[in-house]
């Protein structure tokens, strides 16, 4: 009996190991899929809004394409009018709704197994990022194979769509022109990798989480300024959405007003955010069609026809003068989010310690939201390779400087953070208990 007592533990470890192993995975798998299932759901809302349901049979196709570009994938642009004739598109954008969504629920996912740990151990926490990581790029894979379709495109209307078809049809032996999109699978898995990353490593900066030993002490430093970061952002969605919100029920376009917020709201918040801090776009409008955009922004593009526009607070001052808010509601929520950093940071904390975090969170902040705020759209119809008809071509280009709005986000931040440093200095923060146990010899009553 002693024999085989001794052997039970022995046999039961592998068993206890398995069954922990696929928990992890199981764990791992969950964050994966609520965090796609999720961006599925909000790209099919948004393309619905937008009149995306009504496309021939391709629905499910652009809402997967929706996503990979959501988790920064590459999607590829085709087309094809026949022998004599060529089409030509490409579409470089991210819908940030759907990514941010995308993010909140799968770093949630990822941090929740995590919240019953005093510690985590460092071959832990690799091993969930690994399996986290494996599993998303292969989800990734699953819904690139679904991002693909053709679709025709429509050459005028009525009598002269007739006429259109009959002259490319007999005259120049040319097709009925379509526009398809495939999935670059290399790109997508590789700046997928990046997208996943990133996600779970702002999850561990800006929650409470256990980190390995090592990483500890650095805890109390970076995260009160990534956590303000992140409250700086949302914020700015926030606001962006109840704008929204109040336009889609007071001023009619509902539907378009929802495709913006459903697909596009970030893309707009955070460009307003940099402009609101001195920053500035340059692009331009050009042709029948653009992408779901404030109407002030789409005029400020199509100001210069021969060169690109830039948007900056001026520029959208000069068509409506309450552009001008956007200069005083960056200061108020930066502030606002400094002092709350300043609040949770230490009371040890020096003021240019906390100005010095501020300022490189809020630069590091918007040199990654700037470059992510990108648009570059062009389709375009060519006869014999020559020229294009301007009636069926055109271009929508959004791009950021990156560099300067990164820049003054340094200054705003190095500015604000001394100021709410100021600010909190007379609130009770974490650290002026223990600091006066120690100088006092005696334990606070409160701390038993």
């Amino acid at each position: 009996m002693d024999s085989v007592s001794s052997q039970l533990p022995t046999t039961s470890r592998p068993a206890h190991g398995a069954q922990q192993l696929a928990r992890h995975w199981g764990e791992a798998l969950g964050a994966v899929l609520a965090g796609l299932l999720a961006m599925a759901v909000v790209a099919a809302l948004g393309l619905w809004a937008a009149g995306a349901a009504d496309l021939p049979g391709g629905f499910a196709g652009v809402v997967a394409a929706v996503v990979v570009m959501a988790a920064g994938g590459q999607i590829d642009l085709s087309g094809d009018a026949g022998a004599l004739a060529g089409t030509n598109a490409d579409l470089t954008a991210m819908p940030l709704t759907v990514t941010l969504v995308g993010a909140l629920v799968t770093g949630i996912c990822f941090l929740l197994p995590l919240r019953h740990h005093a510690v985590a151990g460092t071959r832990d926490l690799l091993a969930r990022v690994g399996r986290t990581v494996v599993l998303w790029l292969a989800a990734l894979a699953c819904v690139s194979a679904v991002a693909q379709h053709d679709f025709p495109v429509s050459i005028g209307g009525g009598e002269s769509q007739d006429t259109m078809s009959d002259l490319f049809g007999e005259l120049l032996d040319a097709a009925d022109p379509t526009v398809g999109f495939r999935t670059d699978i290399g790109a997508t898995l590789g700046f997928g990798l990046l997208w996943i990353l990133g996600v779970l490593l702002i999850a561990l900066l800006v929650s409470r989480s256990p980190l390995p030993p090592r990483l500890v002490r650095y805890q109390e430093a970076v995260r009160p300024a990534a956590h303000s970061m992140l409250l700086l952002v949302l914020a700015y969605v926030v606001v962006g959405l109840v704008i929204g919100i109040v336009v889609a029920t007071t001023r009619g376009h509902a539907a378009e007003t929802w495709a913006v917020i459903l697909l596009g709201l970030p893309n707009v918040s955070w460009l307003a955010l940099g402009v609101g801090i001195g920053g500035s776009w340059e692009g331009t409008v050009d042709g029948p069609f653009g992408l779901p955009m404030p109407p002030i922004l789409d005029a400020v593009l199509r100001t210069d026809t021969a060169g690109l526009s830039t948007v900056d607070l001026s520029s959208l001052t000069s068509y409506d003068s309450r552009a001008w808010w956007l200069l005083p509601v960056a200061a108020v929520l930066v502030l606002a989010v400094s002092f709350l950093a300043a609040v949770r940071s230490p009371a040890r904390t020096r003021l240019w310690q906390h100005a010095l975090r501020m300022g490189i969170a809020f630069g590091l902040t918007m040199l990654v939201i700037a470059p992510v705020t990108l648009v570059e759209a062009r389709f375009g119809l060519s006869i014999l390779g020559i020229g294009e008809l301007e009636s069926l071509g055109g271009q929508v280009v959004l791009r950021p400087h990156v560099w300067l709005t990164a820049g003054l986000a340094l200054l705003w931040g190095l500015v604000a953070g001394f100021l709410g440093g100021l600010l909190a200095s007379p609130v009770h923060r974490r650290g002026e208990v223990e600091t006066r146990e120690t100088a006092t010899g005696k334990v606070d009553p409160r701390r038993r």
